[in-house]
């Protein structure tokens, strides 16, 4: 098995194959036999699940900002699977995007269908002229991979907080004349830090351990300063604002070139690489897997109380990055025949693990219990399902 590394920015010290992965392309190097993809099990699923909170969602008009990153690739695709299967009156979901990483082709894919419209928007400047009368708002309009908004921090805050405060002054201005009935802000674990051990799963009550100048900062900060905004706006103007925290969410959806956790050992994979990791790999996380979370993401938005923030994750199992590593070579192998290793070498970047959680373990009790949100893919299924929509849609993975 060939040995490569690369100059990635996972978020818990690891590196993977080869140095150009991110510019490779798409074919395998591994030998693979045709498997059905995922998506539409995972569609009909989140439909299922979700059946009362679409309910609730009928006829009204849903405004989804960045909606051309991972988390809108099922958010939009759910509602619109939702639409073409339900005698209910459709939701009309408009989606707005800068479009900094280009427009994906899936994306491209969906123009022409029914009560969907996409526009090109920088949510960071005033709201177009056309910008709907919107029932509900999610705001996911945000860059997440560490790679990335370490290399555009100020771009980074600006969405978080700029882009923010427009979509919540413009339900300030609507709350006496058809008033938005929720806004979601998409937060993130990383408001916590890196928590104490008695702190571990994390509540939401935790305040944090956070630095404010550190590499990671850009995006910590201005999600916490996000969170504020909302928590006022509620309190003094009656905004129905609601904030999501997900930890560690994967899957279809998140680009293989992404230069997160599970990307990048799926892109080692694919290429029959051996994962190089820059680390012990002994930080330790809990995945959840998009349909999960996109699921908890409408509970909240439908259900959750204003002004309070939710934890959407999994709280078991918690596994080392090592780990992970392992279980990743473990299923590649049954699926695609792979044979690469693990093997750790240290990192050249002296900045690579600073801030960097140790941990990162949510509760999800307050979910669980006003919710009724509880987590149904196991990690094993949902590696396995990434996996597979990696090989299987290498153009959307990749564009």
């Amino acid at each position: 098995m060939t040995r490569t590394t690369v100059s990635s920015r996972a978020d818990s010290g690891v590196g993977t194959c080869a140095e150009t992965a991110a510019d490779a392309g798409p074919e395998s190097a591994l030998p693979f036999k045709s498997s059905p993809s995922p998506e539409h099990e995972d569609l009909a699923d989140i439909c299922r699940r979700l059946e009362d909170d679409f309910a609730a969602l009928a006829g009204k008009t849903v405004v989804l900002t960045g909606g051309a990153g991972f988390l809108g690739y099922y958010l939009i695709r759910s509602i619109l699977h939702h639409n073409a299967g339900s005698s209910d009156p459709a939701i009309h979901l408009w989606v707005c995007d800068n479009f900094q990483r280009g427009m994906p082709g899936w994306l491209t894919k969906l123009e022409g269908t029914p009560h969907f419209q996409c526009v090109d928007h920088d949510v960071t400047r005033p709201l177009p002229a056309d910008f709907p009368p919107a029932d509900y708002i999610l705001h996911a309009a945000s860059i997440a991979s560490p790679s990335f908004y370490r290399s555009h921090p100020i771009e980074t805050m600006d969405a978080n907080v700029i882009g923010l405060r427009r979509l919540l002054d413009y339900c300030r201005d609507r709350a006496d004349s058809n008033p938005v009935q929720g806004l979601l802000f998409f937060s993130t674990s990383e408001i916590y830090g890196d928590p104490s051990p008695d702190q571990i799963p994390t509540p939401e009550t935790y305040r944090g351990l956070v630095s404010s100048t550190g590499p990671r900062a850009c995006y910590d900060e201005s999600k916490r300063y996000g969170e504020t905004l909302c928590v006022n706006f509620h309190r003094h103007h009656g905004v129905p604002a609601k904030i999501v925290r997900p930890f560690n969410n994967y899957g279809p959806g998140l680009k293989i070139t992404d230069r997160r956790l599970i990307p990048d050992f799926a892109r080692c994979v694919l290429d029959g690489e051996d994962i190089v990791m820059f680390s012990d790999g002994s930080p330790t996380r809990t995945f959840c897997y998009i349909a999960d979370a996109v699921v908890g993401y409408f509970r909240v938005l439908v259900r959750g109380r204003a002004g309070e923030a939710y934890n959407i994750g999994c709280d078991r199992p918690e596994v080392s990055v090592a780990e992970l590593a392992r279980l990743m070579v473990s299923q590649a192998g049954g699926l695609f025949g792979y044979r690469g290793e693990v093997v750790h070498r240290p990192s050249d970047d002296p900045d690579y693990l600073v801030d960097n959680p140790n941990r990162r373990c949510p509760s999800i009790e307050k979910a669980r219990s006003e919710l009724g949100f509880e987590p149904e893919i196991s990690l094993e299924d949902g590696l396995k399902r990434s996996l597979l929509w990696y090989r299987n849609h290498p153009t959307a993975a990749v564009g």
